[in-house]
């Protein structure tokens, strides 16, 4: 993007980040990432709450990620306490690809259980990105109480997070799987299954969820007895 005479390069940058055009924004967040300059931050940040196209929102996260954590990180946990999803979600979705270990007392139990699909989902993947050493099982125990909640990509995003945490979420898993909800038995063993496979298919897990929800517990064990 050239300069206009007369109008400073950074002003006009700040400009095209609230333009119309969801190109002209993709293109202004990636020269700010380019040649990050400490007043790009504010912008880029407030423009994580409210951007509309996705494809803007992951360049917005690239651009940030370019900046010193020392920067970025304190302006990203002020978003977390926003009444505004999309700010939480954003947000966290870009602490787990700086990656500095700061941010982790901000991921906090609520978030782990936001009521927004979207802001849990990526609190999720946050936490296994953050989590230090030692705290692990502390955190898949927390993760386990969301077994069984939401649709098949809500329930992916869950495992996918557990896998991340190794092979110590494994008497977790067995907790859960020994649980008196069918959904949550299902969902656990379908994490633990790719645990141990990564190719494992997600999707006849899901369905066997489906599957025991609607037998209910007492007929889906005679079930299982008969075996």
């Amino acid at each position: 993007m050239n300069s206009v005479p007369g109008y400073p390069q950074e002003t006009q940058l700040l400009a095209a980040l609230a333009a119309k055009n969801s190109t002209t924004r993709l293109k202004a967040a990636m020269a700010m990432g380019t040649n990050p300059e400490p007043g790009y931050v504010d912008a880029l940040v407030a423009r994580c709450a409210i951007e509309p196209d996705f494809f803007v929102r992951d360049m917005l996260t690239w651009a940030l990620t370019r900046f010193p954590a020392n920067v970025t990180v304190p302006k990203l946990r002020e978003e977390l306490l926003s009444e505004h999803a999309q700010a939480r979600s954003q947000a966290l979705h870009t602490l787990s690809k700086i990656g500095d270990d700061s941010a982790w007392p901000a991921i906090t139990r609520s978030l782990l259980h936001d009521p927004n699909d979207e802001v849990a989902r990526s609190a999720w993947r946050a936490a296994a990105v953050l989590v230090p050493y030692g705290q692990e099982e502390a955190l898949a125990a927390e993760l386990a109480t969301q077994f069984g909640r939401g649709d098949r990509e809500m329930r992916l995003s869950l495992s996918r997070a557990m896998v991340a945490l190794g092979d110590l979420v494994e008497p977790t898993l067995r907790a859960a799987m020994a649980s008196n909800d069918p959904t949550v038995r299902a969902h656990a063993g379908a994490t633990e299954r790719l645990l141990h496979d990564p190719e494992a298919g997600f999707e006849l897990d899901v369905d066997e969820a489906r599957r025991v929800a609607a037998l209910g517990p007492e007929r889906e064990e005679a079930m299982r007895a008969d075996r």
